[in-house]
């Protein structure tokens, strides 16, 4: 039996996605931002409200950063998305993160996120309020590789955000092989 659960929009998993940004004089920036995916094979679409100073940044600068939380990091993500920079404007001090330039983008890199995607803006829409990046460079950290230099999601454990009870939940263990376990079925 089924039940219905009002039109929300329940797509699992959804990564915590930490957007960087630097602002005029520099002073490094970053929000919690919920609704973000990949929107093409090297551009991100994250939906980013106007008012946030990330967005006034990201225009001026034309570049971000975005990271993905892991669970070693649940706490400052989540300070970063309930205070604002418009009324906190030092409010990484709080994290406790270290920040360093992005080698190819104006923008921030926190050291302690181990996945992180250095954009240039591609397109903001004022009406929508999506924002396109272009990933210019994927940086990770090496503790999250395995021996092959491919991101181990059981060394990484990425937390995801659960719309409905408002809980952070990391990723679960591997169950198949994409593009091979299907054929099978053959």
């Amino acid at each position: 039996m089924r039940k219905n659960l009002k039109t929300k929009a329940y797509l699992y998993p959804m990564p915590v996605l930490i957007v960087g940004t630097y602002d005029e004089n520099g002073v490094p920036n970053a929000m919690n931002a919920a609704w973000g995916t990949v929107c093409d094979t090297a551009q991100v679409a994250i939906v980013l409200s106007a008012g946030h100073k990330t967005v006034k940044n990201l225009l001026k600068t034309q570049a971000f950063t975005v990271a993905m939380a892991d669970e070693n990091n649940v706490l400052p993500a989540d300070y970063v998305g309930v205070v604002s920079a418009n009324t906190v404007p030092d409010k990484l001090t709080k994290t406790g993160w270290h920040i360093t330039k992005s080698e190819f983008v104006n923008a921030p890199v926190i050291e302690e996120l181990p996945l992180v995607l250095e954009c240039k803006l591609v397109s903001y829409d004022t009406d929508t309020e999506i924002c396109i990046g272009e990933v210019m460079n994927v940086s990770a950290d090496e503790r999250i590789l395995d021996d092959k230099g491919k991101v181990d999601l059981a060394k990484f454990k990425p937390i995801c955000y659960d719309c409905d009870t408002h809980g952070y939940y990391t990723l679960g263990e591997r169950v198949g092989s994409a593009f091979s376990d299907g054929l099978k079925l053959k």
